[in-house]
């Protein structure tokens, strides 16, 4: 056999095997057969990436749940750190970073993240693994089971199947709630019915479209429900890799001889059909690039297992591009692709940020708020007096005294702010403030000063803002 590097590109091979498959679900779903290979075992790693949903609530940190999304407080706790609505930047950043790293991904290898990571293509190939272990662990026995008339036997693992799929929908609810509210409250809140509503709405949606999209829908959420699928073909360009066969090769197809040697002239494809066999979504991948490829690798797996057993080299169905199996040129340094550049600069710039705010997080935050009608107020007496409204936030998790006093207006006076207040964590007190200028000592225009907050009993804790006090 040639090296692959030697064999000529003809283009029109591919023109020829060209065509559009699209399952539409007619008929019976899409049973896809299982074996071993390396990107089953990636992808079998890629699903587990999930278990942190289902356990990741039961995490403990000082006491408390380690990941905690309170909506009722708008606060989200993570690991002993407390964001709230005024660090929304941070939260976007992060959600631009993995925004921006589904996008590259997709421009580098395709839909890695449906074949690999997405919830749907996880929960439906759980889903069928558990139909496999009731109803026949390969696609012909659970063919011949369905097609059986009704016994008991069938029934009871018709049963067993949908009470298991339940119990799975189940828990993905359950799960879903328990990144909202305490974890461990929340089971005995269920059990003795008293959880609130929104986790019987939570439960109630995620069952019913968990256990219908990975149980019955499946591959055709990919179809026809997922609006990702339809915008890769705006991420691709021709040096995506994406699972492709090689036509040059594989062409002519030829048959196995009973003595298992390969038919004279014929290409190395023997049109065993394993690769569709083994696909999720049903296509060939043989009649190129298709609408359902979730780029998941395993008809790669299924081609080189039995180019092994007829001896010859493995890559007939590979993860290729379009330039190297079109124009045969050599795969290009990801470092050499501008899409690939842009698209690293904005999850630097989004790391980088993210970084710089989880590690400059203030104890408070102190705001104040100039009172705007009237911007000022001249007194019987002739004094100027200036209104303000105070705020700080305490974000920590005690309860803070703060007192108030401003510095560079020397001869002015504060009426409001001669006690210390109590807030609460979590919680803002606005305090008023009446500053006041005698005329004979104030000049007409704008003058800076500051309203400094400090905390009793904690010197750390010292905040500064600077304000103007108008003048006529």
């Amino acid at each position: 056999m040639s090296k692959l590097s030697e064999i000529p590109i003809k283009v029109e091979v591919y023109d020829a095997l060209s065509d559009w498959e699209v399952h539409t679900g007619e008929g019976e779903n899409v049973i896809a057969k299982r074996m071993k290979g390396r990107f089953r075992t990636l992808k079998n790693f890629g699903m587990s990436v999930w278990l942190i949903y289902f356990l990741g609530p039961y995490l403990r940190w000082d006491g408390h749940q380690a990941v905690l999304l309170d909506i009722p407080k708008q606060q989200f706790h993570l690991f002993g750190l407390t964001l709230y609505p005024q660090d929304i930047w941070v939260l976007s950043l992060t959600l631009l970073f993995f925004a921006i790293l589904l996008a590259a991904a997709t421009s580098i290898a395709g839909r890695v993240f449906c074949g690999y990571f997405c919830f749907q293509t996880v929960w439906t190939d759980v889903f069928t693994f558990i139909e496999s272990q009731f109803e026949g662990n390969t696609p012909q026995k659970q063919r011949k089971f369905n097609a059986a008339p009704l016994t008991a036997n069938k029934a009871i693992r018709k049963l067993g199947k949908h009470v298991v799929w339940l119990a799975i929908a189940i828990l993905t609810g359950i799960s879903f709630s328990a990144w909202f509210t305490d974890a461990y409250q929340l089971w005995g809140d269920i059990f003795s019915l008293q959880a609130a509503t929104p986790v019987w709405v939570a439960m109630g949606i995620f069952t019913f479209f968990t256990y219908w999209f990975a149980g019955f829908m499946r591959e055709q959420v990919c179809f026809w429900l997922c609006p990702y699928a339809r915008l890769q073909g705006v991420m691709y360009d021709q040096e995506t890799v994406l699972p492709a066969y090689d036509a040059v090769r594989g062409e002519p197809r030829g048959k196995l001889s009973r003595s298992g040697v390969q038919e004279a002239n014929k290409g190395s494809c023997i049109d065993c059909k394993l690769c569709v066999a083994v696909c999720p979504t049903g296509i060939d991948i043989r009649k190129g690039q298709q609408e359902g490829c979730i780029t998941c690798g395993l008809c790669i797996d299924a081609c080189d297992s039995i180019m092994d057993k007829i001896n010859e080299p493995r890559g007939l169905i590979r993860y290729a591009s379009h330039k190297e199996l079109h124009q045969g040129q050599t795969k290009v340094s990801l470092w050499k692709r501008p899409r690939v550049i842009v698209y690293s600069l904005i999850m630097a710039f989004s790391i980088i940020g993210v970084g710089y705010g989880f590690t400059h997080f203030e104890p408070t935050e102190f705001n104040v708020v100039h009172e705007r009608r009237p911007l000022y107020i001249q007194m019987s007496n002739g004094d100027i007096q200036n209104k303000y409204t105070l705020k700080l936030l305490n974000k920590t998790d005690q309860p803070l005294v703060v007192n108030y006093h401003i510095e560079g207006l020397p001869s002015a006076s504060v009426e409001g702010l001669e006690q210390g207040i109590t807030i609460q964590p979590g919680k803002i007190v606005p305090v008023t403030a009446l500053v006041r200028l005698p005329s004979d000592t104030t000049s007409s225009g704008l003058h800076e000063f500051d309203f400094v907050a400090t905390s009793e009993g904690n010197s750390a804790i010292s905040n500064r803002y600077k304000a103007v006090f108008i003048a006529p």
